[in-house]
């Protein structure tokens, strides 16, 4: 150290044994390669890596295996050659024993790299200060490193500081936990790359110089420091300071404290205060991928504890199973078996050895009973407030644990739980053996919880907020629209002339107006309608997609949710398409009824009879096209459509009886009048009332000849739209052309056994 800085002390702290030497003795070992390595997806704080391989694909040593998903993520690469055996869940090393994706590669034990270099010969470059800070970030982004000393934070996320002068670096080589001594004997063994590392941190953050700090009991790592700070001739920039032993001097906001005497605020980071803190493990790491191209792939672990044989630190491949390392360490399975991963203070007991390390595992400790005796049996709180004077954080753990028992969470998180660095400090020395820190993080877990669901429950209140207002919305539209055709047919009511004839040509003018809002309204429908159909397609594709991929099982209720509103939707819109056309083909017979002079004749009168049954028939075949349409759109109208079509059957054939009936009628009292026996029609009258029937039939047929052939026109229309977009109803409008083309045959074949020899049907009509 060359420049004079003050040291301060923060609140709290105890003093454990420290049980360091045990595994200290000697240097870094090279683990050997296990069967298998099991690399979980989520071995860090943010979203979990996205797999690019699958079950039987070939990797090579630092092959990217494993894709970021999101800013707060980190990829994963492969520590060795070999076989991807399997793409599953497996147990991961958590207190809570769950399960995990997970990557399992079988290891070839050929060691084959990628083919890598160094990010200078990348770019081309030669010095560090040629390279961008932006390219480095991204460097150890893409090279997946993550914080090495705690709970894994993206170290490009901490990098990127945003807006923030950043004017002190400060690495952290405290390692206060007992037994643990990975940092120590890389800050021994490989002092070079944490310096060089350090120098690669303070290019990126401009940072005007870097505080390494180390506790006093570790004297030979803070003397290899200073040597490689001579050795690169960084002894004026980088300071290695010396700390006083004090557990949690290791904790980020504690090693703050103690080195600049400044207090990261609740809820703020260190970024606020210009600093920025990182292990020495995770620079380390950050030079070998900035020097050599390599990814996070291996980490020091130490294995210590009475109950190993040959306790030490080994280089371990990420994925390695626990139990092949207990077994490079001589472990004793003891009566009351304990493996913990991490150290004694904030470690937690391992579910079983088949677990692998990540990238944050830096210790197995398997202690004896004798050594670390199990948990006595909790005792009621005596209020004795040792816990609050050893608390380093300055909380209230008293308070905290009756919240947390009580599960009143606000008034824990107004108390600030959220502070508390999970040490153990507490409890280690609570008299009444409570379990503290458990009794937080159950109340913290359940707070992330509730935190979730409030937001899950605020955002589907503003999309039904949201959906309400639409609906109103597009009500007052109609509504307004209503009013203006109102208003406009009131004005053409009160413009009409007292004169009869004026009053005729008003009245078609309006009835032309009302036509053209009912054929507006009738194709605004159509295109909603239109609309709705393409939309429901869409929604289901989705849906479908979202059943298929495991990833979005939590969005399928929204989509069946919006398939089933955008149906209820079709429906409404078919129900005012089919009103909107009725009331289309009503206003031309109001118009003629209107401006015609009403026939006040006998309304059994074959004339009258014969429209009747011309209109009903024409009703008809109305609702068989549109029975034929609900059919092939698949919607859910078809029954009613069918009962209607039977029920105008019905009427049909009605009027032609009635019809037929009066015809009868008619010639049967032309031959009889006043009960005597008529003079027989002429030949000559016969022939011309069988010319007169045989014209009508025939102009009869021309009517529908030429509504057929429109019909014919339309849905041929309709099926060149539809095989243009590719719909799936082509097939069905195919074969609806094909029926309307032979009912238009059979018309015409009928027109043309009643028309004279060489007569055509517009010479007939």
């Amino acid at each position: 150290m060359t420049n004079l800085i003050r040291l301060h002390n923060f609140d709290g702290g105890i003093h454990p044994a420290e049980n360091k030497a045990q595994s200290t003795a000697t240097p870094v070992q090279q683990a050997s390669l296990p069967a298998e390595l099991v690399l979980p997806l989520h071995q860090h704080i943010g979203a979990a890596a996205k797999p690019l391989v699958k079950a039987g694909d070939q990797v090579l040593k630092g092959q990217l295996i494993a894709a970021a998903d999101g800013f707060v993520s980190v990829p994963l690469h492969a520590p060795t050659s070999g076989t991807v055996a399997a793409v599953e869940p497996r147990a991961v090393p958590h207190a809570s024993g769950l399960q995990e994706d997970c990557i399992v590669i079988i290891p070839d034990g050929a060691e084959r790299w990628i083919e890598h270099q160094s990010l200078y010969q990348q770019l081309g470059l030669e010095h560090l200060s040629d390279i961008s800070p932006r390219q480095l970030t991204e460097h150890i982004r893409q090279c997946g490193i993550a914080g090495m000393g705690g709970a894994g934070f993206p170290t490009a996320v901490k990098l990127s500081t945003g807006q923030r002068e950043i004017h002190t670096l400060i690495l952290n080589g405290a390692e206060c936990e007992p037994y643990i001594t990975a940092d120590d004997m890389l800050m021994r063994e490989r002092a070079s790359e944490v310096i060089q590392g350090a120098q690669i941190l303070l290019h990126i953050l401009g940072a005007k110089g870097c505080m390494i700090g180390v506790e006093d009991n570790k004297p030979q790592a803070i003397a290899a420091l200073n040597a490689a700070l001579v050795e690169l001739g960084e002894e004026h920039h980088i300071d290695v300071v010396t700390i006083p032993t004090k557990y949690p001097s290791g904790g980020e906001k504690q090693l703050i404290k103690i080195l600049t005497g400044e207090e990261v605020p609740a809820g703020g980071i260190p970024a606020d205060l210009g600093l920025v803190c990182q292990n020495v493990g995770t620079a380390a790491a950050i030079y070998r991928a900035v020097a050599f191209g390599e990814p996070l792939i291996s980490r020091i672990t130490t294995l210590t504890g009475d109950a190993m044989q040959q306790p030490g630190n080994w280089e371990v491949l990420i994925g390695t199973p626990v139990s092949h390392l207990l077994q490079l360490a001589g472990y004793q399975p003891q009566k009351r078996e304990r493996v913990i991963m991490g150290g004694p203070m904030m470690g937690f007991a391992l579910p079983g050895l088949d677990l692998p390390i990540t990238k944050t595992s830096n210790c197995l400790l398997a202690p004896t009973e004798k050594e670390l005796p199990p948990n006595d049996i909790a005792m009621a709180c005596i209020r004795c407030g040792m816990c609050a004077d050893a608390c380093p954080a300055d909380l209230l753990p008293q308070q905290l644990y009756w919240f947390s028992k009580s599960q009143e969470f606000d008034k824990a998180e107004q108390h600030n739980i959220f502070d508390c660095i999970e040490c153990g400090a507490c409890s280690y020395v609570c008299p009444s053996h409570i379990p503290l820190v458990q009794y937080y993080r159950y109340a913290k877990g359940a707070i992330r919880e509730e935190r979730a669901a409030q937001a899950k429950a605020e955002r589907a209140r503003q999309r039904f907020e949201e959906r309400l207002a639409r609906q109103e919305r597009e009500v007052a539209e109609k509504e307004a629209k209503r009013k203006a055709r109102a208003e406009a047919a009131a004005k053409a009511q009160a413009a009409k002339p007292a004169v009869a004839a004026d009053s005729a040509a008003a009245a078609n003018t309006a009835d032309g107006n009302a036509t053209s809002d009912n054929n507006a309204e009738l194709e605004k429908l159509q295109k909603q309608f239109d609309a709705a159909q393409s939309a429901l397609a869409k929604t289901k594709e989705k849906l479908e997609a979202a059943r298929a991929d495991e990833n979005m099982t939590d969005k399928v209720p929204l989509f069946e949710s919006a398939l089933n509103k955008t149906q209820d939707k079709i429906k409404d819109l078919a129900k005012q398409l089919a009103a909107a056309k009725k009331a289309a083909k009503a206003a031309p017979a109001a118009a003629s009824a209107a401006t015609t002079d009403t026939d006040k004749g006998d309304p059994n009168s074959p004339e009258r009879l014969k429209r009747k049954w011309e209109t009903a028939q024409a009703r008809l075949d109305t609702a068989i096209k549109r029975l034929a349409e609900a059919k092939e759109q698949g919607l859910d109208t078809v029954d009613a459509l069918q009962t209607g079509v039977d029920k105008q059957q019905e009427r049909v054939n009605e009027a032609k009886a009635a019809y037929d009936a009066s015809v009868a009628d008619g010639a049967a009292a032309g031959a009889t009048v006043g009960g005597s026996t008529a003079p027989q029609a002429t030949g000559a009258q016969t022939a011309d009332n069988n010319a007169a029937d045989q014209a009508a039939n025939i102009e009869a047929l021309n009517k529908k000849i030429l509504a057929q052939q429109d019909r014919v026109a339309k849905m041929q229309e309709r099926l060149d739209m539809a095989k243009a977009e590719g719909l799936d109803t082509v097939d069905a409008l195919t074969l609806g052309v094909q029926k309307q083309q032979d009912k238009l045959l059979q018309l015409q074949q009928e027109l043309a056994a009643l028309a004279p020899a060489g007569t055509t049907s517009n010479e007939a009509s």
